[in-house]
């Protein structure tokens, strides 16, 4: 969020898309043509090039981006001394690099490869490319024993201007949790994507696997070891940006089910009988159902889905798909006039994109055993989960009320000025000179598309209840892209691009 100076006068302009959003069809159109799946998958990994940190490789094909925080890591504190943390991904629209978020991203790019690397065909490579880069920084930020390096960046000072990453003058702080500062849900979310990319590179590269996997495991023992909440440690410098409402035991147990299954070890198969044991239910609404989450914040549902092989898992996969049927009496999320999920009034494709990713898995899963699944009494076959995560990604590429895609850079809608600050502002080949804190708020304030195309960044999109969509770079809720987004979709649109 940009400082308030810069908010106020997109008052205007955002009370007039209000009053255009609110003229628009509430049904879908019946006829539309079948999304391009292949294209917005291409797409949906290109994004990632332009999150980048750190130095470009030769292969970066955005060519607005350039080199940016190059110094990362050498500043010198209390805390910690200089160190290598170049590299990774900005979380979302602004420089900061968390790297609880983007350890949850780096899991679920895993597992997209995991699950779907067949599917991925020629784009598995730039699957792989958009992994490693993530990875490789994950391992410089875990490689001082029970230590992680969880953030770059100070939130205020960054969250205070509008600048092109490249030329940025905020405060680069570095943060750490420790064994007298811990962060378990750091270190669990860290340690399942160690551990799941040590599959997903397995095949490619063992020697790779192995080093991710040997980190993975003393990550995790760090996190398990010195319990306590990053958010605890370090108060207001994560929360309330990506502080773990949730608790930190959903992550360690979503670290132990990933080194299990990276594993086969006994060892983590204790830890997931420990480890739901110490799981607190979730909320029940007014006493007919679960109340249902999947993101950067809460594993449960990711959790029962990755062990579906055990009864007690399975039962509550069940009974998470379940809830997600538009005709099911004990829903968890709602569904627009238009067809969309809605689940919080955030950033809602976070979940429509997780939950649909989830019910994919489970389905494949079903298909595999010639299983179904029984929801209010009713037999259901795989092939209706299959159906409401298929109607989820035509609704995101453009199948819906507005008649826009909600993926830059694909089809002939879709947002143009959406909040990110690299996307909104010159690229330095347009304009080399430095840019200071508040040069780019003329480009903020401006009714104009953004100057960059951020192809396949996914943004929020409507997010209270209908399907309102405001292009406005004032609602970050829903014209904010960010990783962990677009890590899901990358499975779904690898299935969907080959199974239609």
């Amino acid at each position: 969020m940009a400082a308030n100076r810069v908010m106020v006068s997109c008052v205007f302009s955002g009370l007039v898309a209000l009053m255009a959003a609110a003229t628009m069809p509430s049904a879908v159109a019946d006829g539309e043509p079948p999304p391009n799946y292949a294209d917005a998958l291409s797409k949906c990994l290109l994004f990632y090039e332009g999150q980048r940190s750190g130095k470009l490789p030769p292969t970066q094909r955005l060519n607005w981006r350039k080199d940016s925080a190059l110094n990362d890591g050498q500043d010198a504190g209390v805390w910690i001394l200089s160190v290598d943390l170049v590299g990774g991904y900005y979380d979302a629209g602004d420089n900061v690099k968390f790297g609880f978020p983007m350890a949850y991203t780096g899991t679920l790019l895993a597992w997209s490869i995991i699950e779907f690397s067949e599917e991925l065909g020629p784009e598995l490579a730039h699957a792989h490319e958009a992994l490693r880069w993530l990875t490789d920084y994950l391992l410089k930020a875990t490689a001082q024993p029970n230590t992680i390096f969880v953030q770059v960046g100070d939130p205020y000072s960054d969250h205070n201007c509008w600048e092109r990453p490249e030329d940025m003058d905020t405060l680069r702080t570095t943060y750490q949790v420790n064994d007298t500062h811990p962060g378990s849900e750091v270190a669990g979310e860290t340690a399942a994507a160690l551990a799941a990319a040590s599959i997903a590179f397995r095949s490619s590269d063992p020697a790779y696997a192995d080093e991710l996997l040997s980190r993975a495991k003393t990550v995790y023992n760090f996190g398990h070891t010195y319990q306590g909440s990053y958010g605890t440690s370090l108060g207001k410098w994560v929360c309330p940006f990506y502080c773990d409402y949730s608790g930190y035991q959903d992550e360690l147990l979503w670290g132990a089910a990933w080194l299990n299954r990276a594993t086969n070890s006994s060892e983590y198969q204790n830890h997931i009988i420990h480890g739901i044991q110490q799981m607190p239910m979730k909320t029940q609404l007014d006493g007919t159902g679960r109340e249902w989450f999947f993101g950067w914040d809460n594993k449960e549902a990711g959790i029962y889905i990755l062990r579906l092989t055990q009864k007690v898992f399975s039962q509550l996969a069940e009974e998470f798909a379940c809830s997600l049927l538009p005709q099911s009496h004990f829903k968890s999320v709602e569904y627009t006039p238009g067809g969309l999920m809605y689940n919080t009034p955030g950033c809602n494709f976070q979940d429509v994109t997780g939950f649909s990713f989830l019910l994919l898995v489970y389905a494949r899963h079903l298909i595999s055993v010639g299983g179904t699944i029984t929801c209010d009494n009713n037999q259901v076959p795989p092939s209706a989960l299959i159906d409401v995560a298929r109607s989820q990604m035509k609704y995101l590429l453009g199948d819906n009320p507005n008649k826009m895609s909600y993926m830059v850079g694909y089809g002939a809608k879709f947002p143009q000025m959406i909040h990110h600050r690299g996307s909104t502002l010159p690229s330095m080949d347009e304009h080399p000179q430095r840019m200071y804190c508040r040069d780019g708020e003329p480009y903020f304030n401006t009714t104009a598309p953004n100057r960059n195309l951020l192809v396949g960044a996914v943004v929020g999109g409507p997010n209270d209840g209908t399907d309102n969509f405001l292009d406005s770079r004032c609602v970050p809720n829903q014209t904010e892209p960010t990783t962990y987004v677009n890590a899901p979709l990358v499975g779904l649109l690898a299935y969907f691009n080959k199974n239609g």
